[in-house]
């Protein structure tokens, strides 16, 4: 078994449907015969042919839209954004009809439809080219939005949203497609949707965090323990729906949460963790909540996007803060 990277594993991903499924079909900006812009679709035209893999024009609104349109009478759209910033050309096909084809044909239509999109800073992109807006997604009823955070999180849980009768908004962070590998079977496995993955067990405190930013979490986690601080290292993956029963059971059990992710701070998923916790799981804190986040401006260009991500120290310190609460 060879160890792959996140974007390997998107391929395999992608070619497993495309072999075992006749309705599977995949297109986007370049994805056909160069494969993709971060090449996460390389050789598959060649595999399946240009009427399963082919290449659009730059029309966003397009995109989404034919993904729309297949989905209604029968095939499962994979369709890819270049990049998640122009996907809001898009938005008006994903909010007024992927998302409620379901609820507007009372159940007689559904929208078994994917839109991946590379995600997030730290590759040195200009503008337009960095941002994470899974808080947008998150709001809309009616899609699900996941992000993967490793090479195996990617390959089974992109299995099972080109499985899932219901849109998905497949976000990859970008920064991390490579920095890492990891041994992943191409069995056609998937991962369950809708779930927490905790990474690492403790008692003394929680981390929670999604997508590229796990990377920094777990490595915080190494330090945290080389000093005797066990941390629960919690990776959300489907920010919506929201498994909330595996955060508060942690938090029930260390007493103290610190949310970690790389986006702007207001109205944001960490926003709706922090929420429920103070709902639902107050009893159980020992120190109020901290998030660790973006700033509420632009990502900025490459010289200061170190600054407005977290860093290690920054997600240190949130922790030695919820820590000094006896």
């Amino acid at each position: 078994m060879t160890a792959i990277t996140l974007v390997e594993a998107v391929t395999k991903a992608l070619a497993y449907e495309l072999a075992h499924d006749k309705e599977v079909v995949v297109f986007g900006e370049d994805v056909g015969l160069n494969g993709g812009v971060f090449r996460a679709t390389e050789g598959l035209q060649k595999r399946f042919g240009d009427s399963r893999v082919f290449d659009t024009p730059l029309a966003e609104n397009m995109i989404a839209g034919m993904a729309v349109g297949m989905a209604a009478q029968g095939l499962k759209p994979v369709a890819e954004i270049q990049f998640m910033d122009f996907i809001c050309a898009g938005i008006d096909q994903i909010l007024s009809h992927a998302s409620r084809l379901r609820n507007r044909t009372r159940g007689r239509l559904s929208c078994p439809m994917v839109i991946r999109a590379p995600c997030g800073g730290g590759i040195r992109a200009p503008e337009h080219h960095s941002d994470s807006l899974e808080a947008i997604f998150a709001h809309i009823p009616g899609l699900r939005v996941v992000i993967p955070s490793s090479p195996a999180r990617a390959y089974g849980l992109l299995l099972a949203a080109i499985r899932d009768p219901d849109p998905v908004i497949f976000m990859e962070p970008k920064r991390i497609y490579r920095l890492v590998k990891e041994e992943v079977v191409d069995n056609g496995e998937a991962l369950p949707l809708d779930v927490c993955f905790t990474l690492r067990e403790g008692k003394d405190i929680t981390l929670v965090s999604w997508g590229a930013m796990v990377h920094e979490t777990l490595l915080v986690a190494d330090k945290l323990a080389a000093h005797g601080i066990e941390a629960d290292v919690i990776d959300v993956a489907t920010v919506k729906p929201l498994d909330m029963d595996t955060i508060l059971k942690s938090v029930e059990k260390t007493g103290r949460c610190v949310i970690i992710q790389e986006t702007n701070p207001t109205c944001s998923v960490s926003s709706e963790i922090a929420a429920q916790l103070a709902e639902k799981g107050l009893t159980s804190l020992m120190a109020p909540v901290v998030r660790v986040t973006g700033y509420d401006t632009v990502m900025p260009l490459y010289r200061l996007e170190k600054f407005f991500m977290p860093s290690e120290q920054r997600i240190l310190s949130a922790v030695n803060k919820v820590l000094e609460f006896a």
